[in-house]
């Protein structure tokens, strides 16, 4: 199988120390609250392009879409899996729109993540185009070494975005660190399971616009912390207090 690509840097690169943490976060819900705005842009102009691929009813389209959305972590893959749209150019079209104005985040963000210890990298199942001017606008993307987005995670041609158990191995060994030591942050939970079962730890960030998310104050065996702020992490994590404390792996 052809490995993972690398993440794109956002900054000069440096080495990864195997005794530091590295952390992985998603984007949208989790670094900032798409559902206040972005996820509706991104709503709309999908539903429009599904309609117009496949020549559905909006009904049928919206129904199609969360079916994929479902089954294969992102409505595309089934998009190009089942019916030969172009993922690329199809992403992009629902993608391209001005981000700024919807953009919302946490108060101190760069701050707080500048603060935190070990690699920062961005793990997102949405483009790299867009997942860079999210940032940006956030004032966030030179605190990151990297970003891997579903361009990335493409071996074979094939896409392997969140939640593959298949991904979340590549990511590992292309970190080049025990799994122990990589801290996956998601507000969706099938997410933290596959990375869970490589061995990874977990973060649930508990955001109420995620898809099915669960409005209870348990958490699953999978999942080593649940927040519903990401600042709690990061002022907790500049504490010393990393979720899972695994100390040297």
């Amino acid at each position: 199988m052809t490995p993972l690509r690398a993440p794109s840097p956002l900054r000069r690169r440096r080495a990864i120390d195997p005794d530091d943490p590295v952390w992985l976060f998603d984007l949208d819900n989790t670094l900032h609250d798409a559902s206040r705005g972005i996820f509706r842009a991104i709503d709309r102009r999908m539903g429009a392009a599904v309609a117009q691929a496949l020549n559905l009813p909006a009904d049928q389209a919206d129904a199609l879409r969360l079916r994929y959305w479902q089954r294969y972590g992102a409505t595309a893959i089934g998009l190009a899996r089942h019916h030969g749209v172009n993922l690329r150019q199809f992403l992009a079209t629902c993608h391209d729109f001005d981000i700024a104005p919807l953009v919302h985040a946490e108060t101190g963000l760069a701050a707080r993540l500048r603060g935190l210890p070990g690699t920062r990298i961005v793990l997102t199942n949405a483009p790299a185009h867009y997942a860079r001017r999210v940032l940006a606008a956030l004032g966030i993307l030179q605190e990151f070494d990297g970003l891997w987005a579903i361009d990335h995670m493409m071996p074979m041609g094939l896409a392997r975005p969140k939640p593959s158990l298949g991904l979340m191995r590549m990511v590992a060994a292309r970190l080049g660190v025990p799994p122990r030591r990589i801290i996956l942050v998601e507000d969706t939970e099938r997410n933290l399971k596959s990375a869970r079962q490589v061995g990874m730890r977990t973060v649930w960030l508990y955001h109420p616009g995620t898809p099915f998310s669960r409005q209870r104050n348990g958490r699953d065996l999978y999942v080593d912390a649940r927040i519903n702020r990401l600042g709690t992490l990061l002022l907790r994590a500049r504490a010393g207090r990393i979720p899972g404390n695994p100390g040297r792996a």
